[in-house]
């Protein structure tokens, strides 16, 4: 394990965690461990997520604005405290709505993939 996919240590704030812009509009915070990863995604207002697919199973819920999820086809608005599901490989997409969202999404095995983007610098967390 090299020193970018060490876990996080046992105590963190996300204010202080570095974010990794995933796609334009989308900042996540990621806080892993061993098995699992946890991430706070902040996403701009009518920001875009493509259609896309990874080896994690991903569960979430919505904390902050509306998220509208397409997952295996199938598309919901989802509202503060609204959750979802992504079996594993199956592929999702979804869009921010008019006030952004916020979102909580826990990933198992961790997103390693992540760890080849170039982080920000740690900001105040867009939550409520």
């Amino acid at each position: 394990m090299t020193s970018r996919t060490r876990p996080t240590g046992p105590f963190d704030r996300f204010d202080d965690v570095r974010p990794y812009p995933i796609w334009p509009g989308v900042l996540a915070r990621a806080v892993r461990g061993e098995r699992m990863g946890l991430a706070l995604v902040e996403l701009d207002s009518n920001t875009e997520v493509a259609e896309h697919t990874h080896p994690n199973e991903q569960v979430g819920f919505v904390l902050h604005g509306i998220f509208s999820f397409t997952i295996a086809g199938e598309t919901r608005e989802l509202h503060p405290g609204e959750t979802y599901v992504i079996p594993a490989s199956v592929p999702h997409s979804g869009r921010a709505g008019p006030e952004g969202a916020v979102v909580i999404d826990v990933f198992s095995p961790p997103r390693d993939d992540w760890e080849g983007l170039e982080r920000g610098e740690p900001a105040k967390a867009a939550w409520p």
